[in-house]
């Protein structure tokens, strides 16, 4: 591995992931090593992104998997499956108002209780028909977001507030950094899912965009606020300058500086061991089995219908 500043030799098992951006080089060899121990190679935009990978051409599993994911995607069971992803979701992003909250003795209650209204929303919720539950259930989670980072925008240093959430492009220092960790995330989870054997364009509630990895938006959103608070403590600490981006027309972009940081401390985050239903492991292994047990559930499933 060969940096500006200098080289280092790391042993082949500790590779995880290869990230290519413009200009890189690798070669055969390199890419074959990397295929025959699973290690993802992926090109990244400069929102962090993966815009494609190197892969075997071997899925993780067997296809009665991916067949039952259609079976899935198209029962009354999905929807439940869904409501457990979105009342997650609002549990972790409950976490995190409530970390930050500590972290700066600032109350977030109003908040907190709006979440939690629209959390029971999400649980309580007949399902009658599942294109309309969809559509409820989006019109929830729209509400819960906008409760939520507004709550962080509050809390956060002057310089690092930002007006709404901005994706596509970026219009502030935070959301540039929170658009990069989810690129970051967003590929940890479809190499996940492609390991487990399931295919990442069967999705679920976002199973209607054509040509995209579907599920890995689905599958993703258990685990967002990790991302989250990523980037909510680098801005509370206030390590993030103006030279971590590049501005271009008001849009931010992450310049190399801001991208060795936040991706450091991303992964630093996912290494970390936590315990999860008392089961100790790091973040990023806690990822891989919920992808597993995904794929063990449709590996078994039978519409409840039947």
């Amino acid at each position: 591995m060969r940096t500006h500043d200098a080289e280092a030799y790391v042993p082949v098992y500790q590779v995880k992931s290869i990230h290519l951006h413009p200009a890189t080089k690798l070669s055969y060899e390199v890419i074959a090593t990397a295929i025959e121990h699973n290690t993802d190679i992926l090109f990244v935009d400069r929102k962090g992104f993966p815009i494609g990978r190197v892969w075997s051409h071997h899925f993780g599993s067997i296809s009665t998997i991916r067949k039952n994911q259609l079976r899935f995607a198209q029962n009354y069971d999905a929807t439940e499956w869904v409501r457990r992803v979105l009342v997650r979701k609002a549990e972790g992003q409950s976490a995190v108002l409530q970390l930050v909250s500590m972290l700066t003795d600032k109350p977030l209650t109003e908040a907190l209780d709006k979440m939690e209204h629209y959390r029971q929303k999400i649980t309580d919720y007949a399902v009658h028909e599942i294109s309309e539950c969809y559509a409820s259930f989006r019109g929830y989670e729209g509400s819960l977001s906008r409760w939520y980072f507004g709550a962080i925008s509050s809390v956060l240093p002057e310089e690092y507030q930002f007006r709404k959430r901005s994706q596509h492009p970026a219009l502030d220092s935070f959301n540039s950094l929170l658009n990069y960790a989810y690129g970051m995330l967003y590929g940890r989870c479809e190499s996940a899912l492609l390991r487990a054997g399931l295919d990442p364009f069967i999705g679920i509630l976002h199973r209607d965009e054509y040509n995209r990895p579907v599920l890995v938006y689905d599958f993703i959103e258990l685990f967002r606020h990790w991302a989250d608070y990523v980037v909510c403590h680098l801005c509370l600490q206030q390590v993030v300058v103006e030279d971590f981006f590049e501005v271009e027309k008001g849009q931010y972009w992450l310049a190399d500086t801001g991208k060795r940081i936040l991706i450091q401390s991303m992964n630093d985050y996912l290494a970390e061991v936590v315990s999860v239903e008392g089961l100790a492991r790091s973040r990023q292994t806690h990822l891989d089995l919920e992808a597993q047990r995904l794929a063990a559930m449709m590996k078994k499933y039978v519409p409840s219908d039947d």
